[in-house]
């Protein structure tokens, strides 16, 4: 099982999710996040990157040339769109990216089904807030490109045995404060991880 931790703000932070197991790094470039880093601090972090780790830029409510932008100054490998976009945004962008499903009901689930998405929680501020999706409408579902967000800690993934997600995204469950990372709180979740989806 892959983990990607989120809202990556200093160079410790993404030294220490690394080490923990972290396979991608999540950079939040939406101005209104706590976790909102500028582009080019993002950039001085991943030129100090070892190689193989994927870096994610996450945007909301940008225009497609804005995030082709702020990925070629911050050097990011993939663009995260946090917002209902449509296919002539899609279309537009240079950069490849990859879509968010914000899940009110459980009929959201259905929505790019056919592609690997991220699938989080509905919150008004755009994620971070530590809110889950209820598992029941997971069941009977194939999981298998969906990369799962929202309200994950070391107390509950145990819950998701069973299914069968690509991967999971984390960010506020393994922080000592908005921004700011708990190197023994990643490793314990990767750890753990990796102990129920060996």
């Amino acid at each position: 099982m892959r983990v990607k931790i989120c809202g990556i703000t200093n160079l410790q932070d993404a030294l220490d999710a690394i080490e923990a197991g972290a396979c991608a790094l999540g950079f939040v470039f939406y101005e209104k996040s706590p976790r909102y880093i500028e582009p080019k601090l993002a950039k001085e972090i991943i030129s100090k990157l070892p190689p193989f780790v994927q870096t994610v830029g996450l945007f909301v409510n940008v225009y497609a040339a804005q995030v082709d932008f702020i990925c070629k100054i911050s050097g990011v490998d993939l663009a995260q769109i946090h917002f209902e976009a449509d296919e002539r945004f899609y279309n537009s962008l240079q950069t490849k990216a990859i879509k968010v499903v914000r899940v009110k009901e459980e009929s959201d689930l259905n929505i790019y089904s056919d592609q690997y998405r991220i699938v989080d929680a509905f919150v008004q501020s755009y994620g971070g807030e530590g809110k889950r999706i209820n598992l029941d409408w997971f069941k009977d579902k194939d999981c298998s490109r969906i990369i799962l967000a929202g309200g994950l800690n070391i107390d509950n993934i145990e819950e998701l045995k069973g299914y069968n997600f690509y991967s999971l995204d984390i960010s506020s469950g393994v922080e000592k404060s908005k921004g700011i990372k708990s190197k023994e709180k990643m490793v314990k979740f990767v750890d753990k991880v990796n102990e129920i989806f060996r």
